[in-house]
């Protein structure tokens, strides 16, 4: 017991001011953390802040684009009937089902695939994850014997896209010839042709569409795509983009007894959401959000970052995702480089120089940690785990309020990987927490390892969506 409290422990170090090298002058302050999550509020590291500075004073930051409407896609839509016209050869109800934790193990007790050892890891993991009894699995996963197969993977991906897809033009009214730009991101499945090209052929999209396929990025990759597309939407000004994000869970399934490599089965469940993007100037009035701030942080040049998640083949050859003990400690140190970056960009004024103030004059006391409160109305951090929640609220001094849609949306709906985040801003839509003016902050994290944050402002106040996962009786 006292050498599991070592392992969790919180170590900050103070080094006092660098006498030598580019940072000679600057105060230096480190954060030690083994197995748990770095108090990284606590560790400020200035040349963070200076890039939030120079992202502030660039041209690229003034520039506009509005999301015109936020559909997302759940398996609670399996009332559609249409989705038969989407997937002629796969029964949505067939395909996929409510599952509650006592079903996850006991269906992976009769699909034969684990042993005593990986039944009781997972029956475990599952039992503290945070995920509660609704959420969904693709059927295939549990079947004894059966091996997954890429048709298994594209009939899951065509079920949660389209379904999407759908909703998303049926509330905007947008003719699928008028998109110009699409960008679909799925982190393990790939295929040829690419799953934006299934979007493009089942939606007889323009030939001239600039089509883009985000692959193996994990459940960063929906802001990156927002990125992709903000950067698009500039060079073809007046045009509308189309971001897909989903993760497909039948090929993030894993069939051994390797403990690091049987974490994603617990905590990973079907889902997508399909986003439109307008850089039309007439499209303001009817836009649900502006996007405001951006700012992505990469620690692929760290080798631990490097291998904290990947898919990997164990000793018996079955292939996973491997996840590292080391994740949470290095998933801390990205998202403490992400938030001091972001801060010049959100923090008040009065904020900034308190933090400045402190930090240069009360050289021996803790610095000043800004309250990212006053920053942002609405938080949706990425719906990883029960645990991983609690450290992040911890660490960033969030009240329940704030952590509610995150945590609302792991229960409901497990980690949709990179959709997650949006699921989490229908949850606020659905319940009408958006008011005019609110900011909004997505913050999602994945293998690289990397660190996204994005900053929406809300244009209208708005009540409960028509559409929406939240909403039982959704059509």
């Amino acid at each position: 017991m006292e050498r599991e409290q070592e392992l969790l422990s919180t170590e900050i170090v103070n080094k006092g001011i660098e006498n030598s090298g580019p940072y000679a002058g600057s105060l230096n302050f480190s954060v030690r953390v083994r197995r748990g999550l770095p108090d990284f509020l606590n560790s400020v590291n200035l040349k963070y802040v200076k890039l939030g500075y120079s992202y502030l004073l660039s041209p690229v930051f003034y520039f506009l684009t509005a999301p015109v409407f936020v559909v997302i896609f759940s398996a609670q839509m399996g009332k559609l009937f249409i989705w038969q016209d989407f997937c002629p050869k796969c029964d949505p109800m067939d395909a996929l089902f409510v599952i509650s934790k006592d079903e996850f193990v006991e269906l992976a007790k009769k699909s034969g695939k684990f042993n005593d050892a990986a039944i009781e890891f997972q029956h475990r993991a599952l039992k503290n994850s945070g995920i509660g009894d609704e959420t969904y699995m693709p059927r295939v996963v549990f079947q004894p014997g059966h091996k997954i197969t890429l048709k298994d993977g594209r009939e899951e991906a065509a079920m949660v896209m389209f379904g999407a897809v759908d909703d998303l033009l049926a509330a905007t009214k947008i003719r699928p010839k008028d998109i110009k730009i699409l960008i679909v991101n799925c982190g393990i499945l790939n295929t040829t042709p690419s799953l934006s090209s299934m979007v493009i052929n089942h939606y007889k999209l323009s030939h001239s569409i600039q089509s883009f396929n985000i692959g193996g990025m994990g459940c960063a990759a929906g802001i990156i795509a927002i990125d992709l597309a903000k950067d698009l939407l500039n060079a073809y000004p007046g045009s509308y983009a189309l971001v897909v994000s989903t993760e497909v869970v039948s090929h993030t399934w894993y069939g051994g007894s390797n403990t690091d490599m049987l974490l994603p089965n617990c905590f990973f469940r079907m889902g997508a959401a399909a986003m439109l993007l307008s850089s039309r100037r007439l499209d303001r009035w009817r836009s649900k959000y502006e996007l405001k701030q951006l700012v992505r942080t990469h620690k692929g040049m760290d080798n631990r970052s490097f291998k904290s998640i990947r898919l990997n083949e164990d000793a018996e050859g079955k292939q996973g995702l491997l996840v590292s003990k080391d994740l949470v400690e290095v998933g801390g140190h990205a998202l403490k480089a992400n938030i001091t970056t972001l801060g010049p960009l959100v923090l008040p004024v009065s904020e900034q120089v308190h933090f400045f103030t402190n930090l240069l004059f009360k050289k021996k006391t803790r610095p000043y940690i800004p309250d990212y409160k006053l920053a942002f109305e609405h938080v949706c951090i990425l719906a990883t785990s029960k645990k991983v929640l609690d450290e992040l609220q911890k660490n960033l001094e969030l009240t329940e309020e704030y952590m509610e849609a995150s945590k609302k949306t792991l229960e409901r709906f497990g980690n949709t990987s990179s959709s997650s985040v949006w699921y989490e801003l229908a949850y606020l839509e659905a319940n009408a927490r958006i008011k005019r003016g609110d900011r909004i902050w997505q913050l999602a994290f994945g293998s690289g390892f990397k660190c996204n944050s994005v900053v929406w402002k809300a244009l209208w106040s708005f009540g409960k969506p028509k559409r929406s996962p939240w909403i039982q009786d959704s059509n």
